[in-house]
């Protein structure tokens, strides 16, 4: 592949680990799982793996000799800052323990396993891609591993290999899976590990003992960089009002740690909407409010942040969906028979009186994508929604009501961005660069020592690296049942903000701030040489959620 100078700079770049990664290791077996809701149901599903120890890793006294060992890795879901690093850490653990040992990455996600499609991963092929973004390696892919005859055909591949274990990289859906998969081979006897490794931007998949998903702190960065040259421009032209919606899924901790360091006019977050019970009107009456405000100081500009599952977690909107999913999925046929621009009309007198107010007061473009952007289940595709764009329109309309009742007298011009991709396949900070191949050396450890139904674990990533301490988790220590397609199931729960967490509460005191002034930060590039203070500093939310334990 063509390389860039800033490239091939990063490919010689040394990640650094704790004494505990380096040298010989000691595994050391901690607490079982506790007992709390949901263990009994957790238990039933996976009897082989459930009740594991946690496991953490010392320095060891001597190097141990392992036998040459055969694995398999898949890169599944979303791309994220860094997965490449994970490839490369499990690489180089498992040579340092045995020289003889082959790793083969499955091409295309979960897809790969099923259908057979891999490659030998050499040191040759590991060095073209250290420190680099992106899933190109090997790609990725959404195909999801929780059937039996998926089971079995990934088996028929791993035993003409001779793999013995195999290391699935991705979010908690991703995990999950891994969890059921680990638990069918273990019910079974195939002699085959498998082991997760915590990936997402989004940073839902956390917890007590996974305190982030890797590429979280790369695209906050990217963002928090792309925001930052925004409000610059706002503050220089100082004439319009930018609404940005930033990737994250449900969870708005994306669109925290970028307010958190760009200092925008306002910041919604999703969990805050939902936790005071907010209607679409409450949330364009605040944006509203603010603008007035601030044209009254002289400055009709600002900057508006907006997490992408905003409008799941608007109480009347979701009713919405929900009303529309039911009608659209039981009339699908009827419904595809009626011409585009009666499609509105039609569907308004279908709804329920309540709904049919809401639907009409939306946007055209923002109700069409309602009715037309559906997933293969029949479901309103919630992340296609241009809510920055309705937000926007609502404002403007709400201003323009305003300005005849002789209580708005500003100007109010807008421009509306999403920031998603943008992030994903970025060039990985050092955090993260360190943190992911840490991450995959500990997946080697965890293999060498026996463990399966584990998720590689690294902790204190606030504090200085000498200070981690890696480990692995047993997965289903983070499951808790949940309702899908009708049933009772266990799934990794997805971490949203907390209401009483440190990075909230600091937005909740500044925010009233920042709205009424201009204090814009522009955080620039991400550094990838220099003061650790600027090179390698974890996320603002790290920080404060160290404080707050």
């Amino acid at each position: 592949m063509a390389k860039s100078a800033l490239h091939l700079a990063r490919m010689s770049y040394q990640p650094k680990m704790p004494a505990s990664l380096r040298g010989a290791v000691k595994v050391v077996e901690g607490s079982a799982t506790e007992s709390v809701s949901d263990r009994e149901e957790i238990a039933a599903f996976f009897p082989h793996t459930y009740g594991l120890p946690l496991v953490s890793f010392l320095p060891g006294s001597e190097m141990k000799e392992y036998p040459a060992t055969n694995v398999g890795v898949i890169l599944s879901g979303g791309q994220a800052p860094g997965g490449h690093n994970v490839i490369a850490g499990l690489f180089d653990e498992m040579k340092a323990l045995n020289a003889e040992s082959r790793l083969f990455g499955f091409l295309m996600g979960p897809e790969g396993l099923i259908e057979h499609k891999y490659r030998e991963l050499t040191a040759e092929v590991i060095d073209e891609y250290r420190n680099t973004g992106g899933f190109d390696m090997i790609g990725s892919g959404r195909t999801k591993l929780d059937k039996p005859e998926q089971f079995e055909a990934g088996l028929e591949i791993l035993r003409e290999l001779e793999i013995k274990a195999l290391v699935i990289i991705g979010g908690d859906d991703s995990n999950t899976n891994a969890c059921i998969l680990a638990e069918y081979y273990a019910s079974i006897g195939a002699g085959i590990q498998v082991i997760g490794c915590p990936k997402t931007i989004d940073g839902d998949l956390k917890n007590a003992q996974i305190e982030a998903s890797f590429g979280f702190d790369t695209a906050a960065k990217v963002y928090s960089e792309l925001i930052g040259n925004i409000q610059r421009d706002c503050n220089s032209a100082r004439k319009y009002w930018h609404f940005i919606k930033l990737m994250g899924r449900s969870a708005s901790h994306i669109t925290l740690e970028c307010a958190l360091q760009t200092h925008p006019n306002i910041c919604i977050i999703s969990e805050e909407v939902e936790a005071n019970n907010y209607f679409l009107d409450d949330v364009v009456t605040y944006i509203a409010e603010t603008v007035v405000r601030r044209s009254e100081a002289g400055m009709d500009f600002g900057t508006v942040l907006i997490p992408e599952g905003l409008i799941e977690f608007l109480p009347a909107m979701r009713r919405l969906i929900k009303e529309l999913n039911e009608f659209l999925s039981q009339n699908d046929a009827e419904f595809k028979l009626i011409k585009r621009s009666a499609q509105r009309v039609y569907i308004t007198n279908k709804l329920s009186e309540e709904n049919a107010a809401l639907y009409r007061s939306l946007p055209a473009d923002v109700a069409q994508q309602l009715i037309a952007d559906r997933d293969p289940h029949g479901n309103v595709q919630v992340s296609l929604i241009a809510t920055e764009k309705l937000l926007a329109d609502m404002t403007a309309q709400k201003l323009a009501e305003w300005t005849e009742e002789g209580r708005f007298h500003g100007k109010f011009s807008t421009l509306t961005h999403f920031f998603g991709y943008e992030g994903r396949c970025a060039m990985p900070s050092n955090f993260d660069a360190d943190y992911c191949y840490c991450l995959g050396r500990a997946a080697a450890i965890l293999i060498a020592a026996g463990k399966t139904g584990y998720m590689a674990s690294v902790k204190n990533l606030a504090d200085p690296i000498s200070e981690w301490a890696a480990g692995g988790v047993p997965m289903t220590m983070m499951m808790n049942m949940e309702r899908r397609s009708g049933k009772e199931k266990p799934v990794i729960r997805k971490a949203l903000v907390e209401m009483e967490g440190e990075p909230y509460r600091a937005l909740r005191e500044m925010r009233r701030e920042w709205a009424l002034s201009t204090e814009y930060v522009y955080p620039g590039p991400i550094q990838f040489f220099g003061p650790e203070a600027v090179s390698d500093s974890p996320t603002i939310t790290l920080q404060l959620e160290r404080t707050g334990r």
